[in-house]
């Protein structure tokens, strides 16, 4: 995408949750998950590209130890709708026996998040967590009534980017969620 049409997707999208509304539901997240993993030692891993602002955001306010990493699974790439699951680096910590949280920007249809958790489950994690900026409220999910464990923001069924989201690799920076005109 050419920097004058990036320019104008910005200036004509709906802005569904301002940067103060953003960074509120972050700090609910943080109070959510330390009630939840405060007393165990995790793992917590950035779901790349997306889940890296979140992530940036959520750590320095998670008071326990806790051990990091990242994964980056793709049904995306530079398309607008999802495909085959194309992984691109997979967990490089020993899960064995482990708390895994995984932190991604959103959850849409589920099926990257879901194949993520099942793979750590896989590889020995006792229990599997998942939290995300925002849920896109469909019918569409992967399984009736999948959520995440912990979520941010719900948002209406539209193609949203800022906060780690992004409309064809740009706008992952914008300082709230927007919602495409049109989409």
């Amino acid at each position: 995408m050419e920097r004058i049409e990036a320019l104008r997707v910005f200036e004509e999208a709906d802005c569904l949750a301002d940067r103060q509304a953003v960074e509120e539901a972050i700090v609910r997240m943080a109070t959510e998950i330390t009630a939840r993993l405060g007393k165990s030692n995790p793992v917590v891993f950035c779901v790349m590209n997306g889940g890296l602002i979140i992530t940036g955001q959520l750590l320095p306010r998670l008071p326990f130890p806790l051990e990091t990493g990242y994964l980056h699974a793709t049904r995306y790439g530079r398309e607008l709708s999802g495909g085959e699951l194309e992984w691109l680096v997979s967990p490089q910590i020993d899960l064995s026996g482990r708390t895994v949280l995984l932190v991604d920007d959103i959850l849409d249809e589920g099926v990257t998040l879901k194949s993520l958790a099942d793979d750590c489950r896989k590889r020995g994690a006792r229990e599997v967590l998942t939290a995300v900026l925002v849920e896109k409220l469909h019918d569409r999910k992967i399984e009736p009534g999948y959520r995440a464990d912990v979520t941010g923001l719900k948002i209406p069924d539209r193609f949203v980017f800022g906060y780690g989201l992004d409309y064809d690799g740009m706008w992952r920076n914008a300082p709230g969620i927007y919602a495409v005109k049109g989409l």
